[in-house]
């Protein structure tokens, strides 16, 4: 082995505050923040963002416990155990289809592009707040993988475990010592979280430079297909998790996650992105709003038609559009006055 990072626990803070506590809570407000900011970009009210986003957190986090409540029976020994959250326990898998149960209903108040760029912003916020929540994980020693030499593994320099074995003692575990050095999943997904947050962002940044926005569908489906294989690679590492079939709840999920996430990378992604202009926005409903504008000008129009055809008041009565009598070569009679001075001037000559 070449090297191992040493690893002590720290699950207490200052005035009773817990690191697995904390990094969940700063997990969940800063996806939620970086969410709202994406979607308001794209006309979503942050209002409404942040609405549906503490929806989503909440049914998150009682789907997350509880099914790792259903998955960890052995460490339930009292009601008080299965709401202790804050001692560490949760399993990302049932978190985060409760999450997409409770949101779905809510985007599709949403139009099309505006629904997928929602969920763009989703997609880096939960990335970003799943790298730190793990960090909460790491501080309480959990999610522990078989005994290793790999470089990056970590040596076991003392502490509280939340997970003090390597796999069941009946079925062949060891109780874990000083100096026994093994896979942290929580380190290994904590560290590919933040470079695919990193990448993300990038992706971002590159759009905007060239003054374009970042096709709907993009940052989700990478997250679907990237998040998905890693955590199903790192869940063949763990040997503390309940398994069906030889799988874990989470690898079980990576196997509708990963095909659901190259359909919407090669089917939805290009048919969302004929809908949207380059600055992101639905070109459909910037042609609606233009429709609209051009019916209210007709209809302005309309009203002004009846006073154009009015015909204006003449003292004779006439109206406009008659036709006025043409004179056909002779001479208008002349007034009777001076008729009878031509008369009277021919007969003195």
């Amino acid at each position: 082995m070449l090297a191992a990072i040493p690893y002590t626990t720290f699950p207490d803070l200052p005035f009773g505050l817990r690191t697995f506590g904390l990094m969940v809570a700063l997990g969940v407000l800063l996806g939620a923040r970086v969410g709202s900011d994406y979607g308001e970009r794209f006309g979503v009210h942050r209002e409404d963002t942040y609405r549906t986003g503490t929806l989503m957190v909440i049914a998150g986090i009682l789907g997350s416990r509880l099914t790792w409540v259903a998955s960890h029976t052995e460490d339930i020994h009292s009601p008080l155990d299965v709401i202790a959250i804050w001692k560490g326990g949760i399993q990302f898998s049932g978190g985060f289809l409760a999450a997409l149960i409770v949101g779905w209903p809510m985007f599709r108040k949403w139009g099309t592009g505006q629904r997928w760029h929602v969920l763009n912003g989703y997609a880096l916020g939960l990335t970003l707040g799943v790298a730190i929540g793990r960090i909460g994980c790491y501080s309480v020693g959990e999610h522990f993988g078989r005994q290793t030499d790999f470089s990056l593994g970590t040596r076991y320099e003392g502490g509280s475990l939340r997970e003090p074995t390597l796999g069941k003692l009946s079925e062949g575990g060891v109780v874990i010592e000083k100096g026994m050095v093994f896979h942290n999943t929580s380190l290994y997904e904590m560290i590919t979280m933040f470079l695919l947050a990193a990448f993300m962002v990038f992706l971002i940044w590159r759009a905007r430079r060239v003054g374009h926005e970042l096709l709907p569908v993009t940052l989700a489906s990478l997250f679907m297909i990237i998040a998905g294989v890693i955590r199903f690679g790192l869940d063949t590492l763990r040997v503390n998790d309940e398994r069906v079939l030889h799988m874990t709840g989470a690898q079980w999920m990576s196997l509708v996650m990963v095909p659901y996430g190259l359909w919407l990378w090669f089917s939805t992604r290009p048919k969302i992105a004929r809908l949207c202009g380059p600055d992101g926005r639905e070109l459909e409903a910037e042609s609606a709003s233009l429709l609209a504008a051009d019916a209210e000008t007709d209809g302005d129009e309309d009203d002004t038609v009846p006073d154009e055809l009015e015909a204006p008041d003449s003292g004779n009565g006439t109206a406009e559009g008659e036709a006025e009598p043409e004179a056909d070569g002779e001479p208008e009679s002349e007034p009777e006055p001076e008729r009878a001075e031509a008369t009277k001037a021919e007969a003195t000559d």
